[in-house]
């Protein structure tokens, strides 16, 4: 059998402290403290200060500093170069750690150590451009705050969200669509956004602008070529420009308001435009952007693995559940 060793701790720094302030000698220290004398003297010479006193808490913090040998990310030079190529992609630290792990069938690395080693670098290093590789781009942890603005009007058949059917709130089923506006600096400039409860698919257009009437014949075009299971309802807030919400009936839709003040009824879709600004921030200017580099930006969010999603992407879920539905459709009846 061997011997079982453990580390000193602070609280026996604190009493070898007392001990040596006292006079005690090392082979007495060593005795009270149930450790080897070798122990007691290396420590008292380590991790001593030159200046002053045996000090506990410095011991403590000289240790630690001692035996820390980096990051993760500091030590595996090919997960990091990977984990990095991930984050330019614009995912989340939550979104690399998933899908590495759904990749290689195992736990390979947390999102938090991917937060600390970002914020390390600019600790230690000065270097700000690190947060460019996080989704919000934040030099300091924690939230930021904003003034919440949430214009109420009256819209004409409107119905509120309580009314909408109550399969709808566990997302299970798909066909159900929240829809928001994505504003910009320059006025007139806008993203028209809607997305799936269930896929967390993004449908996206660049409306002529934001009036009532443009902004329901583009969700018109962007919801028509579904299958009626995939268009069932949609949700709105409280803006103007959902105003011609009724024209959507044509298509079998219902439509559904939030409550006033209440933007995080349909937290999807804010979710959604909040991973856009990542790619757009609000002083984007839109006529510079081209259909193309629209297209890919949406195309990137929807290949983007998702935690809720069990790291699947909103685009693989869609697929699946289109390929069962047409699988089902032209499956021959079965013989009565």
């Amino acid at each position: 059998m061997g011997y079982h060793y453990t580390h000193l701790t602070l609280e026996d720094r604190c009493e070898m402290a007392r001990l040596h302030t006292t006079g005690y000698s090392i082979r007495q220290i060593a005795a009270t403290l149930d450790r080897a004398p070798s122990t007691v003297a290396r420590e008292l010479k380590r991790n001593g200060s030159a200046t002053q006193d045996y000090q506990p808490g410095y011991a403590n913090q000289q240790a630690r500093a001692r035996r820390w040998q980096g990051s993760k990310l500091d030590r595996d030079p090919t997960l990091r170069t990977t984990v990095l190529a991930h984050l330019q992609r614009g995912w989340s630290p939550q979104q690399v750690a998933g899908r590495l792990a759904v990749d290689q069938h195992r736990p390979v690395i947390s999102h938090e150590t991917i937060y600390r080693f970002i914020y390390a670098q600019i600790a230690r290093k000065k270097e700000y451009t690190w947060r460019h590789y996080l989704p919000q781009a934040k030099a300091k942890r924690g939230r930021r705050r904003y003034k919440g603005r949430s214009p109420a009007s009256f819209i004409a058949l409107r119905r509120p969200l309580a009314e909408r059917p109550a399969p709808v709130a566990d997302r299970r089923t798909p066909g159900h669509w929240e829809a928001d506006l994505m504003l910009f600096r320059i006025y007139g400039q806008a993203i028209l956004t809607l997305h799936e409860r269930h896929s967390r698919l993004l449908l996206a257009a660049r409306p002529p602008g934001k009036a009532a009437a443009p902004i329901a014949q583009a969700m018109a075009r962007l919801l028509a070529p579904l299958p009626p299971t995939w268009r069932q309802t949609v949700s709105f807030d409280n803006g103007t420009e959902f105003a011609r919400h009724y024209h959507l009936h044509a298509l079998g839709l219902e439509t559904f308001f939030c409550q006033p003040h209440a933007p995080w009824q349909k937290g999807g879709v804010e979710n959604a435009i909040g991973r856009l600004r990542r790619t757009l921030p609000r002083k984007t200017d839109l006529a510079a952007l081209s259909d193309e580099h629209f297209t890919q930006l949406v195309q990137a969010y929807n290949n983007t693995p998702r935690k809720c999603l069990g790291y699947q992407t909103p685009a693989e879920v869609f697929r699946n559940h289109l390929l069962h539905f047409k699988c089902e459709s032209t499956s021959p009846r079965a013989r009565e």
